[in-house]
C-alpha cells in the first residue's frame, strides 16, 4: 500500500470519504446536466438560484486579453531561485522516463497516476522529499465534489518566511480547457507552464487569471461561468485535505503489470514530453532574440 507519510488535519473526514469515490464524480455529472437545462439558473427554474451556479467573483469587466496573457507570462518567469532548480531539475526527470519504465509502477487505473508516482520516485532519488498527494474535497451549494492528484515537495532550507511545500502538477494546463474558447483564451492557456512548479499562492494567481480569462472567452459566447470553472473549485483541487503516498494507493490485484494497463499512461507521457520540448524550444528561441537584441543595442554607435 502507499505509505502515508503528512496527513493534514481532518482525517476522520477524509476516512468518512474513502467509501464514496464516485461522490464528487456523480455531483459534477448532477451539476453538469443541471446546468445545461437551466442555462445556468440553477434547479427550481427561477433566475434567484443564479448566484448558487456562477462564480462568486464580480462579472462587471473583464481584464483584457493581451493584459492577462502579459500576467501569465510573468508569473511564469518571477519564481526564487530555489524553485527554478527544482523546476529544471522535474523537466529533466520528466523527459528522462521511458514508457518501459512505468510498467514498474503498480497502479490499478492509468490517469497519469504511473507517471506522477514514478516521478516523485525519481525525484527521492535525487534527495528531494517528494511525494503523490491524493486530494478529496466534498460538493457544497457552489463547488461540486471531486478529487485530484498531484506531486509535492517538502523543503527544508527554504528561507524564513518562505512555504515550504512547492506543488507540481505534472498536467497544468488540462485543468484550464473549455469547450468553444475563443482564440486570446486558447493562446492564453497555451502559454501556461506544461508542468507547474511552484508554491500554493503563486498557483492561485495562475488559478485568478485563468478564471479571468475563461470568463471573458464564455462571455464572447453569451455563456456563464459554469461552477466546476470557478476559482472556488479550482483553488479545491490543491487546496483541500490530501495525503501524501510513496507508493501508489491500490496495488493488490491480478494482471496489474499488463501493458495494456499503461496504454493511457504511456499516450500521457508522450504528449507531455512532446509539450516539454516545444515549451524549452520556445523559451531557447525568445532567449536567442533577447541576446541578439542586447548585442545590437550595445553594437550600434
Amino acid at each position: 500500500m502507499g505509505m502515508d507519510l503528512r496527513v493534514v488535519p481532518a482525517e476522520e473526514w477524509w476516512e468518512r470519504g474513502r467509501d464514496s469515490s464516485l461522490d464528487g464524480e456523480c455531483d459534477l455529472g448532477l451539476m453538469v446536466t443541471d446546468f445545461l437545462e437551466t442555462g445556468g439558473g440553477g434547479s427550481g427554474g427561477g433566475g434567484g438560484g443564479g448566484d448558487s451556479w456562477c462564480s462568486s467573483d464580480s462579472d462587471s469587466g473583464f481584464p483584457d486579453p493581451s493584459y492577462l496573457s502579459d500576467k501569465i507570462q510573468f508569473l511564469k518567469y518571477s519564481m526564487p531561485q530555489h524553485e527554478t532548480e527544482v523546476l529544471s531539475a522535474v523537466r529533466t526527470l520528466m523527459l528522462s522516463i521511458k514508457e518501459k519504465d512505468l510498467h514498474s509502477v503498480k497502479s490499478g487505473t492509468c490517469n497519469a497516476s504511473c507517471i506522477r508516482f514514478y516521478l516523485a520516485k525519481l525525484l527521492r532519488l535525487s534527495g528531494y522529499n517528494a511525494a503523490v498527494c491524493s486530494a478529496r474535497w466534498q460538493g457544497t451549494g457552489k463547488v461540486p465534489g471531486g478529487d485530484n492528484e498531484y506531486i509535492d515537495i517538502i523543503l527544508s532550507d527554504t528561507p524564513v518566511g518562505q512555504d515550504d511545500r512547492l506543488i507540481i502538477d505534472i498536467d497544468f494546463r488540462s485543468h484550464f480547457e473549455i469547450a468553444r474558447a475563443v482564440d486570446s483564451y486558447q493562446r492564453i492557456m497555451e502559454s501556461l507552464p506544461v508542468v507547474y512548479v511552484g508554491t500554493v499562492a503563486r498557483l492561485n494567481q495562475f488559478l485568478q487569471v485563468m478564471v479571468d480569462a475563461a470568463k471573458y472567452s464564455l462571455k464572447q459566447n453569451s455563456m456563464p461561468l459554469p461552477p466546476w470553472r470557478s476559482l472556488n473549485y479550482l483553488q479545491s483541487k490543491w487546496l483541500s485535505p490530501y495525503k501524501r503516498h510513496l507508493g501508489p494507493i491500490n496495488q493488490e490485484g491480478p494482471g496489474m503489470f499488463s501493458p495494456g494497463l499503461h496504454r493511457q499512461c504511456a499516450e500521457n507521457l508522450k504528449r507531455l514530453q512532446f509539450a516539454l520540448h516545444a515549451e524549452q524550444e520556445a523559451e531557447r528561441f525568445v532567449k536567442k532574440k533577447k541576446s541578439r537584441d542586447r548585442m545590437r543595442i550595445h553594437g550600434a554607435p
